[in-house]
């Protein structure tokens, strides 16, 4: 990657909940979207073509834990997953729970808010998303 520093090569103060060699689970701490959650492949890979296919689904079952341990805890209308990296160029999975009353319903978290937006927070909910993911993901 030119002269940049890849923001994913090297985390800085990252709430992580679940890693392994491969890759790791960090919490999103985002008031407005609690659960929000991103899975980030531990080598600068930019797109998941680029990974041999057992290791795309080794990145997607991570993927679809934390959806299933975000769905658990938070109790969402919906997930969202993305994978965009237009910024950060290097391969990494948003897991971001959904509410019908949320800020920016039924457009994008990244769109202009339609509304103040007023979702449940689960108390403890990175704990407990991180203590499903040690179950479903065995390290």
């Amino acid at each position: 990657m030119s002269d940049k520093i890849c923001l994913l090569c090297a985390p800085t103060a990252e709430h992580l909940l679940w890693s392994d060699p491969f890759c790791r689970v960090i919490w999103v701490d985002d008031a407005d979207y609690p659960g929000f959650c991103r899975v980030i492949l531990n080598a600068h890979v930019k797109e998941m073509t680029d990974l041999p296919p057992l290791e795309r689904q080794r990145l997607m079952d991570v993927v679809f834990a934390v959806e299933a341990a975000v769905r658990e805890v938070a109790k969402p209308d919906k997930i969202n997953l993305a994978s965009l990296g237009n910024l950060v160029p290097h391969v990494h999975w948003h897991v971001i729970p959904r509410w019908e009353a949320d800020r920016c319903f039924p457009d994008a978290i990244w769109a202009a808010a339609r509304r103040d937006g007023q979702v449940p927070v689960v108390a403890g909910m990175a704990a407990l998303v991180e203590q499903r993911l040690r179950e479903l993901l065995p390290v």
